[in-house]
């Protein structure tokens, strides 16, 4: 057994500062003692996935050898499936994963980790993530760390320490690291019922966004499918990122670069079928959301790359859930001028929120994006200057 300080304090003397995850009783020394260290992050996510798509943001904006840590019981692999096999491993965002072993062979534990604690090992090696135990003793610390990272830096992928049962001695929790909220704000619905045929496009509203958004202090993030294409189409810039796949983390992983890099103006650009499936982000932004981070929704109503399947988006006042988990502004709207208010409206103490209302539809042969993942991300990282 060893205790908490002695595997933070190691993992803090090779550049890791940064911690993302989901509770477990295994890791509450671990989570007690970086929340009661000022010089310390982190960040209470609304589900595994999230704090892995975190993570991999805060790994996007990383300086002087910054590094992340995902913590995480083993049950919530499921939950982070989607980010950590086409998100850190397509476009090699490497962190340190901690991983829990509830259920572990022989050992005594409760009915709900008896499937999920045998599989456990063989989860973490197909989605090619390699492992060890956790170590438990002092002098196993160093080495340890030392494995992932030269993993890490090879790769640039992730690696995963599972941890088990009686592995860290308790460490009392004298500060919950609760975040202190923000004044509600009052949703704005500024819609005009405009005709369908009459809505601006999703090329008319990037093409604002872009305008708005300057090569030398914004990044912007869009979101998997046709809203990543088509701004690609028009206008393939240096501070630009398109996710594929990870549906739903852009915005956990624009909030990650946007604490890392408060020198940054980071815009998501979300879908409503993307917000709709990971909506817990909207609080996870609302709590620790800076004033650095603009979130912009395009929401047609369709899951137009997979052939115009409805969304629910019409039931949901995104705004209105917005303002309810703390941003500092929230207005939703069906004219095109919403974007330009949005980016021209003086500074706040928090996130912003925009949605769009746009029509259907998606231009004829739009291409995909010619330049790989791995290479947008590290023409990205070299135009923020980040390692």
């Amino acid at each position: 057994m060893i205790e908490a300080a002695q595997f933070v304090e190691a993992a803090r003397e090779r550049g890791f500062d940064w911690y993302a995850g989901v509770p477990c009783s295994y890791l509450t020394p671990f989570i007690n003692y970086v929340l009661q260290d000022e010089s310390l992050h982190y960040v209470s996510a609304a589900n595994e996935g999230d704090a892995v798509a975190l993570i991999a943001g805060v790994t996007l904006g990383a300086q002087n050898g910054r590094r992340g840590i995902t913590m995480m019981q083993n049950s919530g692999l499921g939950n982070a499936v989607s980010p950590l096999t086409s998100l850190t491993w397509t476009f090699r965002l490497p962190q340190l994963l901690i991983v829990t072993w509830r259920g572990q062979p022989g050992v005594a534990d409760e009915p709900q980790h008896a499937l999920m604690g045998p599989v456990t090992p063989a989860m973490l090696e197909t989605m090619e993530i390699p492992w060890e135990t956790f170590p438990t003793e002092a002098d196993a610390i160093g080495p340890a760390l030392d494995r992932a990272i030269a993993h890490m830096d090879e790769t640039d992928r992730p690696y995963a320490l599972v941890m088990q049962k009686g592995s860290v001695a308790p460490y009392e929790l004298k500060d919950s690291g609760a975040t202190e909220r923000r004044a509600p704000v009052t949703p704005q619905s500024q819609f005009t019922n405009v005709a369908a045929s009459e809505l601006a496009s999703r090329h008319d509203a990037l093409n604002k966004v872009i305008a708005h958004t300057p090569l030398d202090s914004t990044v912007v993030l869009a979101s998997t499918g046709f809203c990543g294409r088509e701004l690609y189409a028009i206008d393939d810039r240096p501070n630009q990122l398109y996710m594929v796949g990870s549906m739903g983390c852009v915005t956990p992983f624009a909030l990650g670069l946007a604490l890392a890099r408060p020198d940054l103006h980071v815009v998501a650009l979300d879908g409503d079928g993307a917000a709709l499936m990971r909506m817990g982000a909207f609080a996870t932004i609302g709590a620790y959301g800076p004033s650095n981070l603009t979130h912009v929704l395009l929401d047609n109503g369709a899951h137009d790359s997979t052939g115009g399947q409805a969304t629910v988006s019409s039931q949901v006042s995104f705004a209105g859930v917005a303002a309810a988990c703390g941003y500092a502004s929230a207005v939703e709207s069906d004219d095109a001028n919403v974007i330009d208010a949005l980016f021209e409206a003086a500074p706040l103490d928090g996130p912003r929120f925009a949605r769009l209302i746009i029509r259907r539809g998606t231009p004829d042969g739009l291409p995909r994006p010619t330049i790989t993942p791995p290479d947008v991300k590290t023409r990205l990282m070299r135009h923020i200057g980040a390692a």
